[in-house]
């Protein structure tokens, strides 16, 4: 989807635990991220879909701490080359990512994992209430929350 990124996240393991970075300054110029100018972390109790919203002007980037999410994107921008489109995301500690999604682009989250998901955000802009458009949660692909097995 036009402008989302999608990194892959290094966990390094040893007998005493784990360290994952999760962000890192350099990837701004190297692979697109922006600098964050506001931090906050997000707790999703178990099996609660949060959705749908966008922003007007901030771009979120996170990652994922504790658990496993499933993020839905729906490109809705008319004048992207991937308007239209609709991508899923799975995302967690076992498989730590940090994504970036542009402003404008409709997006919510499905936490997979008991007893919550921690969700950590470096957003580009301060949060402002009137940047958050909020839209009901069958407004749009009411089964893109099934889990597809094949």
């Amino acid at each position: 989807m036009d402008g989302v990124i999608l990194k892959e996240l290094k966990c390094l393991v040893d007998g005493r635990g784990d360290v994952t970075e999760l962000w890192s300054k350099p990837w701004i110029e190297s692979e697109g991220f922006l600098m964050p100018e506001h931090c906050y972390q997000s707790a999703t109790d178990y099996g609660v879909t949060k959705c749908w919203h966008l922003h007007a002007i901030h771009t979120d980037q996170f990652t994922v701490t504790r658990g496993k999410l499933q993020v839905v994107l729906v490109d809705i921008r008319k004048d992207s080359p991937t308007f239209g489109h609709v991508n899923s995301v799975f995302m967690g500690t076992q498989k730590p990512r940090l994504l970036k999604i542009p402003f404008g682009i409709m997006h919510g989250w499905r936490a997979l994992s008991q007893p919550e998901v921690i969700v950590v955000n470096f957003q580009s802009h301060p949060y402002d209430a009137a940047d958050e458009f909020k839209f009901p949660w069958n407004c749009v692909l009411e089964n893109v929350w099934e889990p597809k097995n094949g």
